[in-house]
């Protein structure tokens, strides 16, 4: 503690210019021969943390069998209903909805770092790996000559195998893999992708070379992960905050880990861990930034207000990224994969494109209706279809996904609806969950609107259901129980 302070003095001398009885040369050499020496301890730190790690590995490997995979919710699904034409001017009344229960948001929490900060290495001359993950191009340093060489399965082999990597021949690569997860703004899904990638690329046809390499990259960015073995080939397993439906997992310590491929029915699992390691979330909570491929246009419009339209195109590269995406739960609650869904960032280029069409035509509008322009377009502009039919189960929708795909229904609709709504007004939404169906709620500012309504504390949030056709603001679609209706939050 006294070196930092003595740093921290040291510093604000040279920066106020007051270093009155230290020259000025000497205190900046002083400066960074501290520096240097506080970075030899992080390496030093995190040399031993990785000895000690590998001494783990050494020891005999737990027999697990696998837990079977938590199965998608399946429901009825209630189908879609059109407003009929002798309701179109009846009058709306204002009637309270019984909430049953509500769903908070899932948890945003930093992503996970390394144990302690990784600096570049001075080489010589760098050599680099050129790869692409979700048509983006990638340029990581590295020496091939330097990736790890399993001769087989055994522990003891493992263990010197992770002995042998010397982070000095590692560090510009993760401090590359680390930069390119904060420049592409990419989740901790997306970086696992990456890496997986990075990792094949460089081991060429050995698997157990690359799942090791992933393994070490993976845990040295500060993700929680466990090695396994069948005897035959190595696995890496990660850690997942998020229960993933229809994948087999393994449980350890209490924790659920599952595999970047699929898994046999039983593993020997090394239970070794490294400090201040973090589960991994599937939480999307920026717009990630891949190459962009745009994908065939597409116009949607109103067919109550048929001046109301846009057109649009999506990032293919961004579709190709969420068809890999895996469907969740957090906290065994499986509302709120909807609210993962429905709080993800819509892409940059529809903001320019898309969004900007829209607020042409929603400028000098009130509240009440910009957001029947936008309700209708929801509710008219896309063709709706069951996902069993067209999935073999259901699919929840991010908003981009619902402007490609060719259909969509109720929950695609709401998801869409609550993140327009949100972006082009800046109005407050929820998700409203009847069973076998998901409408949305807006909460209005600026005027009273009529209507079935949600109240939360102080708060009254208007129905607004994308799949109930032509149906105006307020309107509850016909067969929905009241009684049992759940409100999922939105951020």
């Amino acid at each position: 503690m006294k070196r930092f302070i003595g740093l921290l003095g040291m510093v604000l001398c040279l920066a106020h210019g007051h270093a009155q009885n230290i020259n000025s040369k000497q205190a900046k050499k002083q400066l960074e021969e501290f520096k240097k020496s506080i970075h030899a301890e992080f390496e030093d730190f995190r040399n031993q943390c990785m000895k000690e790690f590998a001494d783990f590995v050494s020891a005999p490997w737990k027999e697990f069998e696998e837990t079977p995979p938590v199965p998608m919710p399946k429901e009825k699904p209630a189908p879609p209903v059109v407003l009929p034409k002798e309701d179109k001017d009846k009058s709306i009344e204002s009637k309270p909805i019984v909430i049953k229960d509500v769903i908070k948001p899932v948890p945003v929490t930093p992503q996970p770092t390394p144990i302690e900060p990784i600096k570049e290495v001075p080489i010589a001359e760098d050599k680099y790996i050129n790869f692409t993950f979700y048509g983006t191009a990638a340029k990581i340093r590295f020496d091939v000559s330097k990736k790890p060489n399993l001769r087989s399965v055994d522990e003891n082999i493992v263990a010197d195998a992770l002995k042998n990597i010397k982070s000095g021949d590692y560090d510009n690569m993760l401090v590359d893999c680390l930069q390119l997860r904060k420049t592409l703004y990419l989740s901790d899904w997306a970086y696992l992708q990456m890496l997986k990638k990075l990792s094949a690329e460089i081991a060429g046809n050995s698997h157990n070379d690359s799942a090791l390499l992933l393994a070490y990259l993976y845990m040295q960015s500060g993700y929680k992960m466990r090695l396994a073995s069948d005897g035959r080939r190595i696995y890496m397993l990660y850690a997942s905050k998020h229960q993933i439906y229809n994948q087999a997992s393994y449980t350890v310590d209490n924790e659920q880990y599952y595999g970047v491929e699929k898994l046999p029915s039983r593993l020997f699992i090394c239970e070794a861990s490294f400090p201040k390691e973090k589960s991994l979330s599937l939480m999307i909570t920026t717009q990630q930034c891949f190459e962009y491929v745009e994908s065939p246009q597409r116009t949607i419009f109103s067919k109550k207000y048929p001046d109301f339209k846009a057109t649009v195109s999506v990032n293919k590269n961004l579709i190709d990224f969420y068809n890999g995406y895996p469907s969740s739960m957090f906290g065994e609650n499986f509302m709120t994969r909807w609210a993962m869904y429905a709080n993800t960032p819509i892409e940059s280029n529809i903001q320019k494109t898309l969004y900007l069409q829209l607020k042409e035509k929603l400028n000098g509008l009130s509240q009440m209706e910009a957001v029947g322009r936008l309700l209708n377009l929801v509710q008219t502009g896309f063709d709706y279809e069951y996902d069993e039919k067209v999935w073999g189960e259901d699919r929840a929708f991010f908003s981009e996904e619902t402007f490609y795909y060719p259909y969509c229904d109720c929950e695609d609709r709401s998801i869409l609806l609550t993140r327009l709504v949100r972006d082009l007004l800046g109005l407050k939404c929820i998700l409203v969950y009847y069973p076998g169906h998901l409408a949305s709620a807006i909460e209005f500012t600026a005027e009273n609107v009529q209507g079935d309504y949600v109240e939360l504390n102080g708060h009254k949030y208007v129905i607004a259901d994308g799949t109930y056709i032509n149906a105006p603001i307020g309107k509850t679609m016909p067969g929905m129980d009241n009684s049992s209706a759940k409100v999922i939050l939105l951020n």
